[in-house]
């Protein structure tokens, strides 16, 4: 039994689907944006020539499909282009078969007839209406057609610049009789660029990075900007991203500094940059700028060792805050209790609060251990007590200690 030709198309077209439908997995990469769509219908008498504009274009769009149907006066597009590209969800599936094609064409057309030709800006397509010139469009079908379904790629021209519009002039192919056009653009988005992080952007924060206070004494610069603007992306938007005020990006900043740095293995080289802060403003006689840093920037972000808990201690110590001294010592020593210069500080806030008997204690016990490779005890506490006279502590009791460890 022989099958006429409507079955066989019909069949044709079932097994077309099926294949679509079960060869295409719903792709990770993007998706057709079946909102930012353009579907307009034009009327164009003989020999008339319009221009439609697309829908603006979202950011990320990489392909675009358009078709184009002529049509009768009572005809109508038996499907829209976006329900047609629900069965082929990757775009792959149309510039690689022709199955896809055969889908995108599947619509009811007339037997009316156009050309047309894409531009990239509004002034071309203005000018091929009042010359008739294709020489600045990016795509142009001379050949007149009742309907045409293409893709365009981004390494198309019309795509390559990455432009937020088209522009689709239109030419009626008719001698005598009015049609109508039906134009269809649906954009596929890359979900990845879709976020905005061009080159261009990307550049931009790894440039900020190259300002950080930190960045000069990395010795991988390069993993560690890549390590933050791979956090930055991430997390935000690029539009998100620029719309942070000032106090945002450097907090944004400098809590992922220290976590790629964690990557990179050069967390100390942002701590001692600190310390050495800390450290300048107490050379430079501002001892409470020195705590404020130490306090801001190691103890509060818990980063602190040990021997901060001591600088610390110290800080207070001049200061003559001596509980709060005492609170970072014992801190301190709970964190490690072999450092030594913590037992020495606590000795002197046993001095300065009438405690001597056990600054004593502190003293015969540790005197003959060095402080650090070439300090001894004994020679650090001589040098400390120097200091504690230009901050005015007292020092009634330096003697009782001096002759312990002589």
């Amino acid at each position: 039994m022989k099958l006429n030709f409507l079955m066989f198309k019909k069949i044709v077209v079932a097994i077309l689907f099926f294949i679509l439908t079960n060869s295409f997995s719903q792709s990770t990469e993007g998706y057709w944006d079946n909102i930012r769509t353009t579907t307009e219908t034009i009327s164009l008498r003989a020999g008339e020539k319009k221009v439609i504009k697309s829908a603006d274009f979202p950011i990320g769009t990489t392909e675009v499909v358009y078709r184009i149907t002529i049509l009768d006066d009572n005809q109508k597009v038996s499907s829209s282009l976006v329900s047609v590209l629900k069965s082929i969800p990757d775009p792959t599936g149309i510039s690689q078969g022709t199955a896809g094609a055969i889908f995108l064409l599947s619509t009811i057309s007339g037997d009316d007839k156009c050309k047309y030709a894409i531009f990239n800006s509004v002034s071309d397509s203005q000018k091929y209406l009042k010359t008739n010139k294709t020489t600045n469009a990016c795509f142009v079908q001379n050949i007149p057609i009742n309907k045409e379904a293409k893709l365009l790629s981004s390494t198309s021209n019309c795509l390559a610049q990455n432009n937020q519009n088209l522009w689709f002039a239109l030419e009626s192919d008719n001698w005598l009789m009015n049609q109508k056009v039906v134009l269809e653009i649906v954009p596929w988005i890359n979900k990845k660029l879709s976020r905005g992080w061009t080159s261009e952007a990307k550049n931009q924060v790894i440039n900020f990075t190259k300002k950080l206070e930190v960045y000069p004494n990395l010795n991988n610069k390069e993993q560690f900007s890549a390590c933050l603007l791979e956090t930055i992306s991430q997390k935000y938007t690029y539009k998100e991203y620029t719309s942070l005020i000032a106090q945002e990006k450097n907090t944004l900043l400098d809590f992922n500094s220290e976590e790629c740095l964690k990557k990179t293995g050069e967390t100390k080289i942002l701590y001692n940059l600190s310390r050495d802060k800390s450290n300048k403003g107490f050379l430079a006689g501002n001892i409470d700028e020195a705590l404020k840093i130490l306090q801001s920037e190691i103890i509060d972000k818990n980063r602190a060792e040990a021997i901060d808990y001591n600088t610390l201690g110290t800080y207070f110590l001049l200061t003559k805050q001596f509980q709060k001294a005492e609170k970072a010592i014992t801190t301190g020593i709970e964190k490690d209790a072999t450092e030594i210069n913590l037992q020495l500080t606590l000795a002197h806030i046993y001095l300065f609060t009438n405690r001597v008997s056990e600054a004593k204690e502190i003293h015969k016990k540790f005197k003959t251990q060095n402080i650090s490779a070439k300090t001894s005890w004994t020679s650090q506490t001589k040098t400390d007590f120097e200091i504690f006279k230009k901050y005015d502590l007292p020092t009634d009791d330096f003697k009782r200690i001096l002759r312990i460890l002589e």
